[in-house]
């Protein structure tokens, strides 16, 4: 009884994802489906990107303190000229 009992479940989540997936392939086809791809790819890459310039300006922090180019130099004025 315990086999018959998975073996419908089986079936049903079967058919379920089926149905499921038969629905996602018809919106992809139409314009609008398109345009939804098209927009989450889009907000895919401008998210990556965000976060590529996160990282780079806080290496870039690291690297200057590290390096000390963020520190005022002795024996400068304001002016960058040296006296």
């Amino acid at each position: 009884m315990k086999k018959i009992f998975w073996v419908g479940i089986g079936i049903a989540v079967g058919s379920l994802a089926y149905h499921k997936l038969t629905q996602a392939r018809a919106q992809a086809t139409t314009a609008e489906g398109w345009n939804r791809t098209i927009g989450r790819v889009g907000d895919s890459i401008a998210d990556t990107l965000d976060a590529f310039r996160e990282g780079m300006s806080a290496k870039e922090s690291e690297l200057r303190d590290a390096l000390g180019l963020d520190q005022p130099q002795r024996g400068r004025h304001a002016g960058g000229q040296n006296h």
